[in-house]
């Protein structure tokens, strides 16, 4: 019977559960409560808890019209300096109106398919309110820089002078005499909006699919890895057509691109755990919404019986190991 008190010192005291271990059953939650919460049990009563964001959200939505409406500051451009932006003005390799399609339309068709299959209103909500947040937070942040640096494009020669006639004033500042709309928008070149909306709504889709393929769960699986870089890869050529184009400056679309990463990546981790972590494929809101719901953890569960089971086969062996007087092999 001594091997009993050695039995017993393997098993995990689960009475008073130490915060890491805590977090290991949390995180040995399976995916067998899905299904459960859908959009007809759970939608409203979700949307409502989140009310306030997505009145935050429309606000975000009037502020980005309002930046769009109002002029840029308009930047001293003299003769000096039109030998850099005398560059040639062409039309949009990927036009304006395909932005949000590819960047907030195509995740959302994504998102939705993931939710068909998993059924988790959590998902759907949080990660459709994510992007939009990621993207619309972008927009301001970009469109509030365009205004107030007021940077001209490359291609602002064409855009002030569009029949080449050249006029100054008496300081050498240009007098342009092309269209009022093209001259405004000619002073809007730092940072690339496309960039930073391709980046912002790619790398949340790219991030939310790491998650749900478990692209980091240490298996090898270089395919998954390949499409977590894939959006990516399209913001980057994205960014790369913006230069080719002549309507930005390289370090418009850098810095495009690292404010759109930048609040993609906090805006996601508001609502989903980082994609290598065991739980990196479910929001935190499922998460909390299983354990309310008693999903049972298996291992604790057999622990506790066993520990109940050899207590009645040895109390004396029990008090021995308790006291540090067990005889039991080491």
């Amino acid at each position: 019977m001594n091997c009993i008190p050695l039995l017993l010192s393997s098993i995990p005291d689960m009475s008073n559960p130490k915060p890491q271990d805590q977090e290991a059953q949390r995180g040995r939650i399976q995916e067998i409560d899905l299904g459960v919460h859908t959009i007809k049990t759970h939608g409203g009563r979700v949307a409502s808890k989140h009310k306030h964001d997505w009145i935050i959200l429309v606000t975000l939505i009037a502020i980005e019209i309002g930046l769009n409406l109002i002029s840029p500051f308009y930047r001293y451009v003299g003769k000096d300096m039109m030998t850099d932006l005398k560059y040639p003005f062409k039309d949009n390799t990927v036009p304006i109106w395909s932005v949000p399609v590819y960047s907030v339309l195509l995740p959302v068709v994504l998102f939705i398919c993931f939710y068909l299959k998993r059924r988790c209103v959590y998902d759907l909500h949080h990660s459709i309110l994510g992007l939009l947040f990621a993207v619309l937070i972008t927009g301001v942040i970009t469109d509030s820089i365009k205004v107030a640096t007021g940077r001209p494009r490359p291609n602002f020669y064409w855009r002030c002078f569009p029949d080449g006639k050249e006029l100054y004033d008496a300081l050498g500042g240009v007098i342009c005499h092309g269209k009022a709309a093209e001259v405004k928008e000619g002073h809007k070149s730092f940072p690339s909006g496309h960039a930073s909306w391709s980046f912002a709504g790619l790398t949340f889709l790219s991030l939310y699919l790491s998650g749900k393929i478990k692209a980091f769960n240490g298996e090898g699986h270089v395919a998954k890895l390949c499409l977590v870089i894939f959006p990516l890869l399209a913001a980057c050529l994205v960014g790369i057509s913006r230069v080719d184009d002549y309507w930005h400056h390289w370090q418009d679309v850098f810095a495009g691109a690292l404010i759109g990463i930048l609040v993609a990546a906090f805006c996601y981790r508001q609502f989903y755990p980082n994609p290598y972590h065991e739980e990196g494929w479910g929001p935190y809101a499922y998460f909390t919404a299983a354990q309310e719901r008693g999903v049972p953890v298996t291992s604790s569960q057999n622990g506790d019986a066993l520990r109940a089971m050899s207590l009645q086969m040895d109390s004396t062996s029990l008090e021995n190991m308790e006291s540090g007087t067990s005889t039991a092999p080491r």
